[in-house]
């Protein structure tokens, strides 16, 4: 975090937040989904712990020591490792050989990005998300909603929040569906 200001925790994010967040995941069927942000994996371990055999894990870090962590620490063939930025979202998935994702998992810290930028990334997550897919974000519980709820708001037609007080720091979850 004091090294890479796109950073957004010293801790990783608690295993109760964890499984809130991906309560709003089908595992019961093949998924593409694609990680925002993944850090040190704590959400990648989860999903593929859960993804089904045909499923694709796709991440997306713009930090290069979290890559190279997890290339290091996690092998799975289901697993598609980019050091990228969001934005790039859509030619991301064709070189993975997918139109589009059922859910994008974002754990970016918004607040820290330029508003064209949230807006970019908002706006190609949506155009990438297959119809009923979701957008699932969380972001510290402190965020106000300009960085990234009312973005939301101006691309998806149905977004909810939920409050996770059993994180340090607390978060919120943020659900967009397509």
């Amino acid at each position: 975090m004091l090294r890479d200001k796109h950073v957004a925790s010293f801790t990783p994010t608690s295993g109760f937040a964890i499984r809130k967040l991906c309560r709003k995941i089908d595992f019961n069927k093949r998924n593409v989904i694609v990680e925002y942000g993944p850090g040190t994996g704590v959400f990648t371990r989860y999903f593929l712990a859960h993804l089904t055999p045909d499923s694709i894990l796709i991440l997306i870090e713009r930090n290069k020591d979290f890559v190279h962590i997890i290339k290091e620490s996690i092998q799975d063939p289901r697993l598609i490792i980019f050091h990228e930025s969001a934005e790039n979202i859509e030619q991301i998935l064709l070189h993975c050989n997918e139109q589009q994702a059922d859910y994008i998992v974002s754990g970016i810290p918004f607040s820290f990005l330029q508003k064209s930028l949230r807006e970019l990334i908002i706006r190609n997550s949506y155009k990438c998300l297959k119809e009923g897919g979701s957008f699932l974000g969380y972001q510290t519980f402190f965020q106000i909603d300009r960085f990234l709820k009312d973005h939301l708001d101006c691309e998806f037609n149905k977004v909810q929040t939920e409050i996770c007080v059993l994180n340090v720091p607390p978060l919120k979850i943020f659900e967009a569906i397509k």
